[in-house]
């Protein structure tokens, strides 16, 4: 074997899933047994065989992305419960393992992937999507990119045909219930549970928690950031329209043509509304040049 193929081997080996006691298994994606390959690039030692020595890694690389993962989405975890998150952790990275240098991007097809597994979240299943949703646009906005947002002289002069879009770190999310508030809690919990202790409420959330009582309610969200903190806001139904079409390209004309297509705003307050909205961007510093986000 040379070195890329040796790479390779024990990669494919690394990021296969563990057995239900936590082991490496016993063969190999390709169905070798897991001894032979160890034993083709690794050595023994005194102590380990190569096979223990290459479970180390194993065991090391899933300990660390279940994690991660976890880390990330600590209110899916509150919601679905402990057994249930470990189960779609794993199923969730044996489908999307990581292709990443960094450990940030492990859970951006989580919610996605969520929505076509019902079976992992139980009779929460639609609120758990929203969840994930809400938690991963929290690491998007977080550290995502931040241009340089119209002034109130640019936004005057801007016509039917000028060319919008918005800040890379404003994140739209159309949900099933208005769970922003609901996160909020949970990350709130999480982290008086961790500063008090930790680990010992660890049986605590092997069940989902408790909620408050939630009625489904279509709802659109908005996570975006002011300097260094994230912050969620609600959207109107045509406001959410109006930013989702600007952020595709469409000419403002277009877009807001669009948005109010079916709106039940009055024809005769549609002005000052869609004006109310610009002054909230505005000072939000949502929108900017199509030209700025080329740059």
């Amino acid at each position: 074997m040379n070195l890329e193929a040796i790479q390779r081997a024990m990669a494919a080996a690394v990021m296969q899933p563990l057995t239900d006691e936590e082991g490496m298994r016993e063969h190999a994606p390709d169905g070798r047994a897991m001894t032979d390959l160890a034993a083709s690039f690794i050595a023994p030692n005194s102590r380990l065989t190569p096979f223990e020595r290459l479970e180390i890694y194993n065991r090391q690389y899933w300990f660390r992305v279940l994690g991660a993962l976890a880390e990330d989405f600590p209110a899916l975890r509150a919601v679905v419960g402990s057994a249930r998150f470990d189960a779609l952790s794993v199923a969730y990275l044996t489908a999307h393992p990581s292709h990443s240098f960094t450990l940030r991007n492990l859970g951006s097809k989580l919610a996605d992937w969520l929505a076509a597994h019902p079976e992992f979240a139980g009779r929460r299943h639609a609120l758990a999507v929203d969840v994930a949703r809400i938690e991963w646009a929290f690491v998007e906005a977080f550290d995502s990119a931040d241009r340089t947002p119209l002034t109130l002289p640019q936004i005057a002069v801007i016509d039917a045909s000028s060319h919008l879009t918005l800040q890379p770190h404003l994140q739209l999310m159309a949900l099933n219930y208005p769970a922003d508030n609901l996160v909020l809690s949970l990350h709130q919990r999480e982290k008086r549970q961790t500063s008090e202790a930790g680990v010992e409420h660890e049986e605590e959330s092997a069940a989902p928690v408790k909620l408050p009582r939630l009625r489904r309610r279509p709802t659109w969200l908005a996570a975006h950031r002011v300097e260094y903190s994230v912050y969620y806001r609600r959207l109107a139904h045509e406001e959410f329209l109006l930013l989702a079409a600007l952020r595709e390209g469409q000419p403002l004309g277009k877009a807001l043509e669009g948005a109010l297509a079916n709106s039940a705003i009055p024809e005769t307050r549609r002005t000052a509304r869609v004006q109310a909205w610009f002054a909230d961007w505005s000072e939000l510093g949502w929108i900017c040049t199509a030209e700025s986000a080329a740059s």
